[in-house]
């Protein structure tokens, strides 16, 4: 495992980032959502870095990277992976993201459409439901902090049934998010509120896949297929028992569908 950070502390941001897999293999990024970092994806890294050069990232004000007050959008959120990519000499990359990552994917998909080989998009929508919610909600978190947060994160997140059985990852993914800043919260959750790129998915040439957790509340499969629907030739899946967080709850499952689809 190797690890980088772009040295820059204006915008784009200096993104956190960790590298594992063979340097020679193709490249494939992942993007985690809001109020996680990138050790999000723990559970898909020992099989996937098998074959990738995978590079995870954390988004801005969360986890290693730092605090940049808003506001800004996903179109900067996209822009600071770009920065972070040009540092690390990636030209060309598949790109995974779940929820405001998966949003910064449809953005690279569409701004720098030569880079991206392969999209993979992770129960995220081309525009969120209820925008005014993220507002408020990004004002309470500016008071308040996260802590508010937590309990609904149970069924959001991961599933009860998951929070069950698995009380310590759970307990895990959780505390990613009472350790993530205020403002780092705050400000990439006013991204997902002006967030819509439901007008240009058509234009979207990078082969697609979409996935769904079956349970999830927050981008039910019903929203997640609109993005495959856009995409000319996008295939879509739901991957039963997990809600928002699938990656997390079924890593397995997602993991076989990341390599079937970039086999």
């Amino acid at each position: 495992m190797t690890t980088s950070a772009d040295p820059r502390s204006t915008s784009p941001a200096a993104l956190h980032s960790v590298a594992d897999g063979p340097v020679d293999a193709p490249v494939l990024v992942l993007g985690p959502s809001l109020g996680t970092d990138l050790g999000l994806f723990d559970a898909l890294v020992p099989e996937l870095a098998q074959h990738y050069r995978v590079i995870r990232y954390d988004l801005r004000g969360h986890g290693g990277s730092p605090v940049v007050p808003g506001p800004y959008g996903v179109a900067d959120l996209a822009g600071d992976v770009v920065a972070l990519l040009d540092q690390l000499g990636i030209e060309r990359f598949a790109y995974a993201g779940v929820s405001l990552g998966g949003a910064i994917g449809l953005q690279l998909a569409v701004t720098v459409p030569e880079r991206v080989s392969r999209l993979i998009v992770i129960a995220s929508a081309a525009s969120f439901p209820d925008p005014p919610s993220w507002k408020a909600r990004a004002d309470r978190v500016r008071a308040e902090g996260t802590e508010f947060l937590v309990p609904s994160r149970i069924g959001a997140w991961v599933t009860p049934g998951f929070a069950e059985s698995s009380p310590e990852e759970t307990e895990r993914l959780l505390e990613m998010l009472r350790g993530t800043p205020r403002e780092g919260y705050a400000a990439c959750c006013e991204t997902i509120e002006t967030f819509d790129l439901s007008d240009r998915l058509a234009g979207i040439t990078a082969p697609t896949l979409v996935i769904a957790g079956a349970d999830d509340p927050a981008t039910p499969p019903d929203t997640v297929r609109t993005i495959a629907d856009g995409i000319p030739g996008a295939r879509f899946v739901v991957v039963p028992e997990s809600s928002h967080l699938v990656s997390a709850e079924q890593p397995e499952a997602v993991s076989a569908e990341i390599r079937r689809f970039l086999a």
